[in-house]
Protein backbone atom coordinates (compact mmCIF):
# COMPACT_ATOMS: atom_id res chain seq x y z
CA UNK A 1 0.00 0.00 0.00
CA UNK A 2 3.02 2.48 0.83
CA UNK A 3 4.27 1.61 -2.52
CA UNK A 4 0.83 1.90 -4.40
CA UNK A 5 1.05 5.63 -2.25
CA UNK A 6 4.70 6.41 -2.71
CA UNK A 7 3.61 5.62 -7.12
CA UNK A 8 0.62 7.58 -6.70
CA UNK A 9 1.85 11.02 -5.30
CA UNK A 10 5.53 11.57 -5.70
CA UNK A 11 6.04 11.98 -9.70
CA UNK A 12 3.12 14.31 -9.60
CA UNK A 13 4.23 16.26 -6.07
CA UNK A 14 8.18 16.87 -7.54
CA UNK A 15 6.86 17.97 -10.88
CA UNK A 16 4.00 20.39 -9.40
CA UNK A 17 6.93 21.92 -6.94
CA UNK A 18 8.74 22.48 -10.16
CA UNK A 19 6.57 24.18 -11.65
CA UNK A 20 5.60 26.66 -8.76
CA UNK A 21 9.19 27.10 -8.16
CA UNK A 22 10.02 27.73 -11.98
CA UNK A 23 6.98 30.37 -11.85
CA UNK A 24 8.01 32.07 -8.77
CA UNK A 25 11.65 32.32 -9.27
CA UNK A 26 12.36 31.52 -12.30
CA UNK A 27 14.71 28.39 -11.21
CA UNK A 28 14.34 25.21 -10.64
CA UNK A 29 16.54 23.07 -7.45
CA UNK A 30 18.61 20.82 -8.71
CA UNK A 31 17.40 18.81 -5.59
CA UNK A 32 13.87 18.66 -7.25
CA UNK A 33 16.15 16.29 -9.99
CA UNK A 34 18.01 14.30 -7.92
CA UNK A 35 14.64 13.49 -5.89
CA UNK A 36 12.77 12.79 -9.39
CA UNK A 37 16.06 10.19 -10.10
CA UNK A 38 16.46 9.18 -6.51
CA UNK A 39 12.86 8.31 -6.30
CA UNK A 40 12.93 6.44 -9.98
CA UNK A 41 15.93 4.28 -8.54
CA UNK A 42 14.01 3.30 -5.07
CA UNK A 43 10.11 2.39 -7.25
CA UNK A 44 11.58 0.87 -9.78
CA UNK A 45 13.72 -1.86 -7.55
CA UNK A 46 10.95 -1.66 -5.09
CA UNK A 47 8.72 -2.46 -7.62
CA UNK A 48 10.46 -5.12 -9.15
CA UNK A 49 11.59 -3.69 -12.37
CA UNK A 50 13.89 -5.82 -14.68
CA UNK A 51 17.23 -4.87 -15.10
CA UNK A 52 16.82 -4.08 -18.77
CA UNK A 53 13.81 -2.17 -18.02
CA UNK A 54 15.80 0.14 -15.16
CA UNK A 55 18.70 0.95 -18.13
CA UNK A 56 16.23 1.44 -20.87
CA UNK A 57 14.81 3.85 -18.68
CA UNK A 58 18.01 5.17 -17.71
CA UNK A 59 19.13 5.55 -21.72
CA UNK A 60 16.21 7.76 -22.15
CA UNK A 61 17.26 9.88 -19.11
CA UNK A 62 20.77 10.18 -20.69
CA UNK A 63 19.83 10.46 -24.26
CA UNK A 64 17.21 13.72 -23.12
CA UNK A 65 19.63 14.98 -20.77
CA UNK A 66 22.44 15.21 -23.37
CA UNK A 67 19.93 16.68 -25.67
CA UNK A 68 18.72 19.68 -23.09
CA UNK A 69 22.23 20.17 -22.27
CA UNK A 70 23.13 21.34 -25.97
CA UNK A 71 19.69 23.26 -25.75
CA UNK A 72 21.32 24.74 -22.90
CA UNK A 73 24.82 25.54 -24.48
CA UNK A 74 22.69 27.40 -27.00
CA UNK A 75 20.85 29.17 -24.64
CA UNK A 76 17.47 27.96 -25.85
CA UNK A 77 17.21 26.61 -22.25
CA UNK A 78 17.80 26.73 -18.74
CA UNK A 79 19.75 24.33 -17.05
CA UNK A 80 17.42 23.13 -14.49
CA UNK A 81 15.12 22.86 -17.25
CA UNK A 82 17.08 20.71 -18.82
CA UNK A 83 17.77 18.44 -15.64
CA UNK A 84 14.37 18.14 -15.13
CA UNK A 85 13.39 17.10 -18.60
CA UNK A 86 15.65 14.09 -18.21
CA UNK A 87 14.65 13.36 -14.47
CA UNK A 88 11.15 12.77 -16.23
CA UNK A 89 12.43 11.13 -18.83
CA UNK A 90 13.73 8.30 -16.37
CA UNK A 91 10.15 7.89 -15.16
CA UNK A 92 8.67 7.40 -18.90
CA UNK A 93 11.53 5.73 -20.72
CA UNK A 94 11.00 5.34 -24.08
CA UNK A 95 7.36 3.97 -23.70
CA UNK A 96 6.06 7.29 -23.21
CA UNK A 97 8.97 9.49 -23.65
CA UNK A 98 7.60 10.89 -27.12
CA UNK A 99 4.09 11.82 -26.11
CA UNK A 100 5.96 13.55 -23.70
CA UNK A 101 8.35 15.55 -25.52
CA UNK A 102 5.43 16.33 -27.72
CA UNK A 103 3.37 17.64 -24.58
CA UNK A 104 6.26 19.68 -23.07
CA UNK A 105 7.21 21.72 -26.72
CA UNK A 106 3.70 22.33 -27.61
CA UNK A 107 2.67 23.52 -23.92
CA UNK A 108 5.85 25.55 -23.92
CA UNK A 109 5.45 27.51 -27.02
CA UNK A 110 1.90 28.03 -25.63
CA UNK A 111 3.37 29.49 -22.48
CA UNK A 112 6.38 31.59 -24.75
CA UNK A 113 3.83 33.20 -26.71
CA UNK A 114 1.23 34.21 -23.93
CA UNK A 115 4.34 35.47 -21.64
CA UNK A 116 5.49 37.11 -24.96
CA UNK A 117 1.94 38.71 -24.82
CA UNK A 118 1.24 39.55 -20.98
CA UNK A 119 4.60 41.43 -21.05
CA UNK A 120 3.72 43.36 -23.43
CA UNK A 121 0.64 44.71 -21.24
CA UNK A 122 1.87 47.55 -18.15
CA UNK A 123 1.10 45.32 -15.00
CA UNK A 124 -1.78 46.94 -12.54
CA UNK A 125 -0.96 49.17 -9.94
CA UNK A 126 -1.93 46.30 -7.30
CA UNK A 127 0.19 43.94 -8.44
CA UNK A 128 4.00 45.98 -8.69
CA UNK A 129 4.80 44.98 -5.68
CA UNK A 130 5.22 40.97 -6.45
CA UNK A 131 8.57 40.14 -6.75
CA UNK A 132 7.98 37.25 -8.41
CA UNK A 133 5.17 38.98 -10.85
CA UNK A 134 7.72 41.39 -11.53
CA UNK A 135 10.31 39.09 -12.45
CA UNK A 136 7.94 36.97 -14.72
CA UNK A 137 6.86 40.42 -16.39
CA UNK A 138 10.13 41.52 -17.43
CA UNK A 139 11.25 41.29 -20.86
CA UNK A 140 14.64 40.64 -20.34
CA UNK A 141 13.76 37.51 -18.45
CA UNK A 142 13.53 33.89 -19.51
CA UNK A 143 10.52 32.09 -19.96
CA UNK A 144 9.32 29.46 -16.57
CA UNK A 145 9.55 26.59 -19.44
CA UNK A 146 9.76 24.48 -16.26
CA UNK A 147 6.01 25.17 -16.08
CA UNK A 148 5.17 23.35 -19.66
CA UNK A 149 7.32 20.45 -18.86
CA UNK A 150 5.33 19.93 -15.94
CA UNK A 151 2.25 19.83 -17.05
CA UNK A 152 3.25 18.17 -20.25
CA UNK A 153 4.62 15.47 -17.69
CA UNK A 154 1.65 15.03 -15.72
CA UNK A 155 -0.61 14.76 -18.56
CA UNK A 156 1.23 11.46 -19.68
CA UNK A 157 1.68 9.97 -16.27
CA UNK A 158 -1.93 8.38 -15.59
CA UNK A 159 -1.28 6.47 -18.54
CA UNK A 160 1.97 5.38 -17.41
CA UNK A 161 2.92 1.16 -15.82
CA UNK A 162 3.63 3.49 -12.62
CA UNK A 163 -0.45 4.47 -12.43
CA UNK A 164 -1.41 1.34 -14.15
CA UNK A 165 0.21 -0.64 -11.31
CA UNK A 166 -1.90 0.57 -8.45
CA UNK A 167 -4.79 -1.42 -7.21
CA UNK A 168 -6.66 1.90 -6.84
CA UNK A 169 -10.10 -0.40 -5.58
CA UNK A 170 -7.38 -1.76 -2.55
CA UNK A 171 -6.38 1.95 -2.08
CA UNK A 172 -9.96 3.32 -1.67
CA UNK A 173 -11.07 0.40 0.74
CA UNK A 174 -8.79 1.44 3.10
Amino acid sequence: MILDIARLLLFPALMAFAAASDLLTMTISNRVSLALAAGFLILALLSGMGFYDILSHLGAGFGVLTVAFACFAMGWIGGGDAKLAAATALWFGFGHLMNYLVYASLLGGVLTLLLLQFRQWPLPYALCRQTWLLRLHAKDSGIPYGIALAIGALMIYPQTEWIMAIDLAHLAMR
